[in-house]
């Protein structure tokens, strides 16, 4: 493999350059969840090209600092390589990347590409230099589906906890297209398959107990349900049941069962618990969460990342959207360029000049940070 020479890290023509040719490569190799087996090995090979060590948990590729102490606190630098697939509204190739006005097209361009090559481009840039904090970079898998095998596998590695052990001080910097603005707070996510057991039936005859009406009155008290305690940053507390479904197949049977999902969107002043118990207080259906882990998450105002954001003229807000911030188990801020309102749309693309003020930006926080 030919090696890269590295720059200085206030050279931000190269950085960007180099981040935005990275991204073109990156688009052209398919890396759906749990098919990111090759975008995971191209990641690896560019942080290799700059004599950097990599560690690599499923399809998790991680570095650390060149100067690595454990007892020094760390920012871990995260963003993800796995895309959605594309929809049928593309007018152009998503496996191309394409030059256009200013925009680089390209499935993943935006969610979130843009935010993870330039999280790569500036841990390069400052692999070799012994700041205040050390560095990880995590480029994660799975992170479209809330998948067990990303940035939850690393955690949880053993390889990765022999070297790192945290610290009180550690925190996260999630790369995700908020337009390079600080979302310090975001929901939580809980899935919950309902089910509602009734009585078959002649339909003529007005025989049996209809689940599906039983669903339908479960919905309507669902839909009109307000959670009175409302969050500063996150709002209100938002229910909506997405998928109805009986296995009838016959148009004259009372149908036994009707299951319907129920997607929950949780601010930070409830638990899972407490959703899941005043839900089942006015629902017929049995009521089975799918997976308690993407917790609502906050990063206090005061932390020193924010503040360094706010001195850099930044603006927060609380995001409606959840990201791997709810797996991570260390305080986490989440900003990055791009912009969410582009994310899984078709022609997906993320301004060229949005990358650079992302390598640019992530740069400036985190030497600000180190001083």
């Amino acid at each position: 493999m030919m090696k890269k020479e590295r720059k200085s890290y206030n050279n931000i023509d190269f950085w960007s350059h180099s981040a935005i040719d990275f991204l073109a490569k990156m688009i052209a190799v398919p890396s759906l969840s749990r098919q990111e087996d090759n975008v995971a090995k191209l990641i690896q090979s560019e942080i290799e090209s700059f004599d950097i060590k990599v560690l690599k948990i499923q399809n998790n590729v991680i570095a650390f600092s060149k100067n690595f102490d454990q007892q020094k606190p760390s920012i871990i630098l995260n963003s993800h390589h796995d895309t959605v697939p594309a929809n049928s509204n593309y007018t152009k190739d998503p496996l191309k990347a394409i030059y256009e006005d200013g925009k680089l097209y390209g499935l993943g361009s935006n969610d979130a590409g843009g935010c993870l090559t330039s999280l790569i481009h500036c841990f390069i840039a400052l692999y070799e230099h012994n700041l205040k904090y050390n560095l990880i970079l995590i480029a994660s898998a799975e992170e479209e589906i809330s998948g067990k095998n990303g940035v939850e596998a690393v955690f949880n590695s053993d390889q990765f906890k022999n070297i790192y052990t945290g610290h009180q001080d550690d925190f996260a910097i999630v790369g995700e297209p908020t337009l390079m603005q600080m979302a310090v707070a975001e929901r939580g996510l809980m899935v919950i398959d309902a089910v509602c057991e009734g009585v078959a039936g002649h339909a003529a005859r007005e025989e049996g107990i209809s689940a599906l009406y039983k669903a339908i009155d479960d919905i309507s008290k669902i839909r009109s349900y307000e959670f009175p305690k409302n969050s500063e940053l996150l709002g209100p507390v938002k229910t909506s049941v997405t998928v109805i479904n009986t296995e009838n197949k016959a148009h004259n049977v009372v149908p036994n069962q009707c299951q319907y999902v129920i997607d929950c969107r949780i601010n930070e002043q409830y638990t899972f618990t407490e959703i899941l118990e005043t839900l089942q207080n006015f629902c017929s259906a049995k009521l089975t969460p799918r997976s308690m882990r993407l917790k609502s998450s906050l990063i206090a105002l005061d932390h020193q990342i924010v503040k360094t954001g706010l001195r850099l003229g930044k603006t927060y807000y609380g995001s409606p959207t959840t990201s791997d911030k709810a797996l991570i188990p260390i305080t986490a801020l989440k900003i990055g360029p791009g912009d969410s309102a582009r994310s899984h749309s078709p022609d997906e693309f993320i301004f060229v000049d949005e990358i650079r003020q992302g390598v640019e930006e992530y740069m400036k926080m985190i030497l600000m940070v180190c001083k």
